[in-house]
């Protein structure tokens, strides 16, 4: 008998790793500078890439895409000239592009997901 098995996040693992990100509230903190929320979700968003993504790393992403479209809409809360959505996603593709490390999560997706 051939049991198939998949060594990719599982669903609790990805649902409790989404509600976490939600905790953050990254919106919210229109206070902070890019630097700032990239200094304090960088160390966890690495160690979550390290440890869920060594064997099947496409399976994380939806969820760090899903963080690339919560910095857009911090960018969106922060500057006022940037309420478009499409002007928010270009400037921080426009930063992706001039700071390629500054977040740990765009060496493997810098596209958000605009739904």
């Amino acid at each position: 008998m051939f049991l198939s098995f998949s060594p990719a996040i599982s669903k609790d693992a990805l649902t409790e790793i989404s509600q976490e990100v939600r905790r953050w509230r990254l919106h919210r903190r229109i206070g902070s500078t890019f630097a700032e929320l990239a200094k304090m979700i960088n160390p966890i968003l690495a160690g979550w890439m390290h440890y869920y993504g060594r064997f099947y790393r496409s399976a994380l992403y939806p969820l760090l895409m899903r963080i690339n479209a919560y910095l857009v809409r911090w960018i969106r809360d922060k500057y006022k000239r940037l309420r478009r959505r499409r002007k928010a996603f270009e400037c921080m593709q426009g930063i992706a592009v001039r700071h390629p490390r500054m977040f740990t999560h765009w060496t493997w997706v810098t596209a958000a997901s605009l739904v």
